[in-house]
């Protein structure tokens, strides 16, 4: 056989296996065809002496959904990336959108539950010219797509459009339930129903973030697992780290206690102690913050500018004016013992999958970049994990700390989304792997040097270590560098039902 490409002598580590050895990995069009200690020559050969050979990772957390934001997550080392905790809607109209554009990284979205209850409950449109992160931020001036309870035909009819976003191949349904904590527990169990009964997933933000009863974030994961319980539906509960606050010891030893006991549940965390949203976010906006949540309006800042808030009045002028407009959130602090110890239970809970919540670059004014320059200028803004998730959780929680094997820590990267993904579309059983007949999604990468760049003043840096990065085949990074016409990206959807 002549193999099109051949990765010479890499550090193999494949997690459902556990193969994890020195071996040439031969490659045949878009698949893995053979692993071998000495294969025979191919028409290209890259030598990865020294240097790990693993799947490409697999955000389930990725707002950003452009060639700027695939180009950096490149470099932390992503092959696919999925909208899904927000989603899309109409389904069909935001796949053709990036079939348009172009992707250099798989790419993929669930049915945005919250766009259908902004459709039925207000006057805004469905009419796919925003961006998911921009409809996120729209409607602050008719809240009650956030506060209200929908009535029993309203709850029919948002069932109804999230229904035809399953039909047109979403991922599942994501449910962004903290920003629009109004609904009623008879439509959320209409739309965990419609999940189980088309076998696809939720993916949840979950309804209160507060430390507090009643409201707390500890009662909404409780209500999560309920649902799971009385539906069946499989229940993803997003960013866990950001979700939990301070209460996250307690909410991990809930969610293992109902995944002991089989329950469809599972989770995810990226390991940063400061979350991002929109401005428009409505728990912000409620008066018992600070007590609530342990942060003061300080911890909130813009993107775009760096400004800090100093009392409510102040925040609620600036949702007037961008109410779109990206936030960053501090709401631990990671140099304190403590709060490091808060994020690692997170970060580190067994099964669950490292995803970043990276969100779209923003323009100085505030709007989001849809161009293409490469590198990205500094006055180019987002968040560090829109850069570096990935990296840095291999550089400071496996090469630094040696908080797990590298194996480990390359599943959570891998295996444990493509799991999560696989019962609603089979085209993620072949990826999170390296063995023949594997997609050819391939990240290979230095262990001494890969390490996240971005930091908050400087959230533009690209991450650094990822030596050549493969999507379906084709090198989107080579020997370093990123290769700036390369769109391999395809589209993922689910499988018909």
């Amino acid at each position: 056989m002549q193999f099109d490409l051949v990765i010479r002598q890499g550090r193999v580590v494949d997690p459902e296996t556990r193969f994890d050895d020195v071996a040439d990995v031969g490659i045949v069009g878009d698949r893995i065809v053979a692993i071998d200690t000495r294969l025979p020559a191919g028409k290209t050969e890259l030598d990865a002496s020294g240097l790990v050979v693993a799947p490409g990772f697999i955000d389930l957390h990725a707002h950003g959904q452009t060639v700027s934001a695939d180009r950096m997550q490149a470099f932390d080392g992503v092959t696919t990336a999925l909208e899904l905790e927000v989603g899309a809607l109409p389904v069909d109209a935001w796949y053709a959108t990036q079939e348009r554009r172009g992707r250099v990284l798989n790419y993929g979205a669930s049915a945005a539950w919250m766009f259908a209850r902004k459709s039925v409950m207000t006057s805004l449109a469905l009419d796919g010219r925003l961006e998911p992160m921009e409809m996120l931020g729209a409607g602050v001036d008719d809240p009650r797509w956030s506060t209200d309870v929908a009535s029993p035909e309203q709850t029919e009819r948002i069932v109804d459009l999230v229904r035809q976003g399953l039909d047109q191949g979403a991922l599942g349904i994501g449910i962004p339930h903290g920003y629009a904590a109004g609904a009623g527990m008879k439509e959320m169990v209409r739309i965990c129903q419609l999940a189980a009964e088309r076998s696809v997933p939720t993916y949840t933000h979950v309804a209160y973030i507060s430390n507090v009863d009643p409201k707390s974030s500890i009662e909404a994961y409780v209500q999560l697992v309920g649902l799971a319980g009385t539906t069946g539906a499989h229940m993803h509960i997003c960013h866990l780290n950001s979700t939990s606050l301070r209460d996250a010891e307690l909410a991990v030893e809930l969610i293992r206690k109902a995944q002991d006991q089989g329950l469809p549940i599972t989770t995810e965390a990226y390991p940063y102690g400061t979350g991002s949203t929109v401005l428009g976010a409505e728990f912000f906006f409620d008066p018992a913050y600070p007590e609530k949540t342990g942060t003061g309006y300080d911890a909130i800042q813009l993107v775009s500018s760096g400004r800090r808030f100093r009392n409510r009045e102040e925040l609620a002028q600036a949702r007037e004016d961008t109410p779109q407009a990206i936030v960053l959130w501090h709401y631990l602090d990671t140099s304190n013992p403590h709060d490091s110890r808060l994020l690692d239970a997170t970060v580190l809970f067994r099964g669950g999958a490292i995803a970043s919540d990276g969100i779209p670059w923003s323009n100085p004014d505030g709007t989001l970049y849809l161009g293409e320059e490469w590198p990205l200028g500094p006055d180019k803004s987002s968040h560090p994990r829109s850069s570096g998730t990935f990296t840095r959780f291999l550089s400071k929680w496996v090469r630094e700390r040696q908080a797990l094997p590298l194996l480990e820590a390359i599943e959570k990267c891998t295996l444990v989304p493509a799991r999560i993904m696989e019962k609603c579309s089979g085209a993620f059983a072949r990826k999170g792997r390296v063995q023949p007949g594997s997609d050819c999604d391939i990240v290979v990468f230095d262990p001494q040097r890969v390490r996240d760049r971005a930091t908050f003043e400087e959230m533009q840096l690209p991450s650094e270590g990822m030596v050549h990065v493969l999507v379906n085949g084709e090198p989107v990074i080579r020997d370093g560098e990123l290769l700036q016409d390369a769109r391999p990206g395809r589209p993922l959807r689910s499988d018909p039902r």
